[in-house]
């Protein structure tokens, strides 16, 4: 992969030739916080994380795979953090969602906070892959970059999209479970909820929830928008790992073809 550039220009807010650029308004940069990864200190103030991916032209006109980009944002609209996609151009185009990606995650300073990885795997995705090591998919989430806070590992299921979100030992600390149907389509819009439970499922802690923007931005584009709630005091590397866990989520279910065609499926 190639050396990462850290962060985009300082106000740059979509990838659209010719689009009108809007001045971006940055959540304002908290006090350091003893035992708390840097970079991180924004999450201590929040309880909901807005993550919005920025649309691609070039792939609405092409069918060519460009990385994803996303802006995270609180509740208020401010901006929190910039995130991006390094991955190998082939896997792009030929392999679809189950690529391999490593997402770096960067501050108003243009300094990565956390990176999100996950590796290729070619038969990943459905929910019976997950009775394997080798079928199930997982991120891992670094919090500062080289340093592990935890893991969004893909579990079986009979039907339902199950993750266990486990800490830096890989103990399994809470869980997440999808809906019945997690794709969006003509037939079947609306928010689809994942929600956020204790390790033993018997209680919420909080919700990923994938957004319906509108029927063209669902239909004819990639870019997708989630929000994470969960309690404002939740230990501030869990809320990291919920945003790894948002682009794991993203990637397996929505990270697809529109138009009539399916990435990684060529037709």
């Amino acid at each position: 992969m190639a050396t990462p550039q850290y962060g985009p220009p300082l106000g740059q807010q979509g990838s659209v030739p010719g689009q009108q650029q809007e001045q971006v308004q940055w959540m304002p940069p908290p006090a350091g916080i003893s035992g708390c990864p840097p970079g991180l200190e924004y999450l201590t103030q929040i309880d909901q994380l807005l993550v919005h991916q920025q649309i691609e032209l070039v792939e609405v006109l092409t069918n060519l795979q460009c990385p994803n980009k996303f802006i995270l944002k609180n509740s208020l609209g401010q901006q929190v953090y910039y995130a991006y996609e390094e991955s190998d151009a082939c896997e792009r185009q030929y392999c679809g969602n189950k690529r391999g990606f490593v997402i770096h995650v960067t501050d108003n300073m243009q300094q990565e906070v956390l990176r999100v990885q996950r590796d290729f795997k070619c038969c990943g995705g459905c929910c019976w892959c997950g009775c394997t090591d080798y079928c199930g998919l997982e991120v891992s989430i670094e919090a500062p970059v080289g340093q592990i806070v935890g893991y969004v590992k893909q579990t079986f299921s009979k039907w339902k999209a199950i993750y266990n979100i486990m800490d830096e030992s890989r103990n399994t600390i809470m869980k997440i479970k999808g809906p019945c149907c997690v794709f969006n389509a003509t037939c079947c819009t609306g928010e689809k909820l994942f929600d956020v439970t204790s390790a033993d499922g018997l209680s919420n802690i909080g919700q990923i929830v994938k957004e319906w923007t509108n029927f063209v931005q669902e239909m004819y584009t990639n870019a997708d928008n989630f929000h994470i709630q969960y309690p404002i005091d939740l230990d501030v590397k869990v809320k990291a790992i919920l945003i790894g866990a948002v682009f794991l989520i993203d990637f397996m279910f929505y990270e697809t073809q529109k138009g009539g065609r399916r990435r990684g499926r060529r037709r």
